[in-house]
Formats: structure tokens, sequence, C-alpha cells
């Protein structure tokens, strides 16, 4: 039976199309990032800095993501633990993302870890540091571009137990995140012979200082450590100022005290030491070219923020490259991530067992308006993941 011309001319078509990648769905997928951050309220401006550093790494690379091109699935998660479930299912169910990247908040984060956990979906957290999203609640798809509570707090207690500081008392809001931070610095203080003379707590979002400062007076400690973020902080570290103790018992925390407020703080912040895994002043090429072309982009300095959503996209491209391109060989993307060595503007940093950064932590000083690094004061820390089964 003789082939009608119609039917040959569309094999030859269709082979000279597979063979120009036209015709083949790898050439016709993209890659489907979710992105469920906070775009409202509180900590919007954490949301969008790690919004636009996952998408300048993707712009350095031609707007592609292991090869591919990138799509993205934007929701507001408004800080918000009760829509979290929801807004993760949707991502997942409706958008069929292949990557979940999310959150700053640690209440969302722990939500959003179970639904990716139960799905089989692989998440990147960009900065929510809950201990348990790598500790008991982890997960090979789990995996995390930021810090725990426990490591910059942990630091910070090593620090001042080598500085011959032996008492100390400790101040934060009384919820899992600031709890956490205190348990870190008092286990490394103590473990070097130091004591925590009193630890003490107020009310998330209470900003009421002035009992707990007459407090910290009459108790007289060599220095006193809090974790406060945000407006709370920028008042705590005034209200301290202003009491007149600044002079008198140093104030230290984790980096989280300063970054993002001092122009709030005035002069009350400068020479404050903090502790974090990143840095203004970082002597390295990566930060660099990361910082100059940043500014560029978006018209402002990036932060800690903006580098952990930097370090996300760069992660999940590690493991594309691992899987040749394809999402769809799961496996390969997180044996990829889980074994990458990854060149970040913090310094290069690796991955533990639980997917947690195996990091340095820096101590920074505030000298105006920015956290200069003083030195690094834990090299490569590792999280304990304590829990963890993996």
């Amino acid at each position: 039976m003789k082939t009608p011309l119609t039917f040959v001319r569309n094999i030859v078509l269709g082979t000279a199309l597979a063979a120009a990648g036209f015709g083949s769905a790898q050439a016709e997928e993209k890659v489907r990032i979710g992105l469920m951050l906070p775009y409202t309220g509180t900590y919007a401006a954490l949301g969008n800095a790690i919004t636009n550093g996952f998408k300048q790494y993707v712009a350095e690379n031609g707007g592609k993501l292991g090869g591919r091109e990138v799509e993205y699935f934007t929701v507001d998660d408004e800080s918000n633990p009760a829509k979290a479930t929801e807004n993760a299912k949707k991502l997942i169910s409706r958008d069929k993302v292949d990557l979940l990247v999310g959150t700053v908040h640690s209440g969302v984060a722990l939500a959003m870890a179970k639904v990716a956990r139960d799905s089989k979906t692989l998440m990147i957290i960009p900065n929510a540091g809950a201990n348990d999203l790598t500790g008991p609640l982890c997960s090979p798809y789990i995996f995390r571009s930021s810090f725990s509570a426990w490591q910059p707090s942990y630091a910070m207690g090593e620090l001042l137990a080598k500085k011959g500081v032996k008492n100390v008392v400790t101040l934060t809001w009384k919820y899992s995140f600031g709890e956490e931070s205190v348990a870190g610095f008092k286990e490394s203080f103590e473990k070097a012979g130091g004591k925590v003379a009193k630890e003490m707590t107020l009310p998330f979002p209470n900003v009421e200082f002035q009992p707990f400062l007459t407090e910290i007076a009459s108790i007289k400690p060599d220095a006193v450590f809090v974790f406060f973020a945000g407006a709370g902080a920028a008042k705590f570290v005034s209200d301290y100022a202003a009491a007149g103790l600044k002079g008198n018992i140093p104030l230290y925390g984790p980096g989280f005290l300063t970054d993002g407020n001092l122009d709030a703080m005035g002069g009350a912040g400068e020479g404050l030491m903090t502790t974090l895994h990143y840095a203004d002043g970082l002597d390295n090429a990566k930060d660099k070219a990361f910082r100059t072309k940043y500014a560029t982009t978006y018209k402002a300095q990036p932060d800690v923020y903006a580098v952990q959503g930097y370090d996300a996209a760069q992660m999940y491209e590690a493991g594309l490259k691992a899987a040749g391109g394809d999402p769809a060989k799961q496996e390969d993307v997180i044996k990829g991530m889980a074994s990458a060595t990854i060149d970040s503007p913090r310094g290069s940093f690796t991955l533990s067992k639980a997917h947690n950064p195996v990091q340095d932590i820096y101590l920074r000083e505030v000298k105006g308006s920015e956290n200069k690094v003083v030195e690094i004061v834990s090299k490569g820390l590792t999280d304990p993941a304590r829990g963890c089964k993996l």
C-alpha cells in the first residue's frame, strides 16, 4: 500500500523537529519553583530579600536552573501558620511545583515541611531557624540554606567563655525561637564553665523592658545575652543604652539583634557585638560580586536574607546538575544537593547529614550602618540535629 504524501511529510518534519530539540519534553518543560514567603506584614522585607537573592542567581545563569528555564509560582504566606498547609498544598497539587521554597516564620515552615514530607516534594528553607526542621522532623526532602537557632547562639556562648566572662543574664521573648537561641548559648557557655545567673522572658511581642533592665542593673552580671529581632530589638537596644547599662554591662546576641534595624537604633547600637553566618566586609570574591550585582539590580544593599535566597537557588542548581537537568529524577537531585559544596557569599559551606549548612559563624561589630566582620568565632559549625533519624 502506498504511503500518503502528507504522512511522509509529517514523519520527516517530526524527525527534523526532534533533532533540533523542539519535539523533546525536556526542551519544552520549565523548572517550576514555588515561592511561599511573606510579602506583606512584619516580615515582608525579609520575603522580598529572599526572593531577590533567589532570582539574582537564576538571572546570573541566563534565567535557567539545570539548563532549563524557570517558572515561578508565588504565594504570600502572611506569616500565618493557620494558612500554611492549604497554601503549600495548592502549590504542590495545583501548580505542580518541582521545588517549594519557604519560609521566614518557623511556625509556617513547620507546617510546610509536613506537607512536603507527606507529598515527597523537595523543599528548601531559606530562613526559618526552628531546630526541629533539621532535627526530629528532618527528611530526605527537606533542606535548609540558612541556619538553625542553635548555631549563632552556641558560637556566642563559646566566645564569651573564651573571653573570660563568668556570669551572664539572658532575656528573650517567650516563644520557641527565642528559647532555642538562649538554650544554644547556655549549652556552650556552661560547658566551658560559665554560669547563667538568671534566665528572663517576656511575652511576645511585648516591648516593656524597663522592669528587666532594672533587675539587670541590680544583679550586675558580667554580660547580658538576648534574643530579639526587628522593631523590638531596636527598642531594646535603645532602652538598654538609655538606662545607662551600655557602658557598664556588655550586651550580646545572635545577629538578628542588629540585622535590618540599625537605623532605628540610632547611635545606641554602635559597638554592639553579635554572631551570625554572614557579615559586612567579608574578604571573598563571591561576596563582592554578589553585593555589586544586587545593589545594581535592586538599588539596595543585600543582607543575610538575600544571601540565603541566593544560596537556595545555588543548592537546587547543584541538585539539578547531578540529575542531568531533570527535576523528575528526584533521588539524583537530592544526592546532588546533599553532597554539594556551595560557593556562597557568606563563604563556602557544605550540608550536614540532616541537610543543614555546616558553616562559619562570624563575630560582627556595629560600625555606623554596618555589621562589620571582626573574626570567625566558630569554623564550620555543625548543628547537632538532635532527634534526626536520617
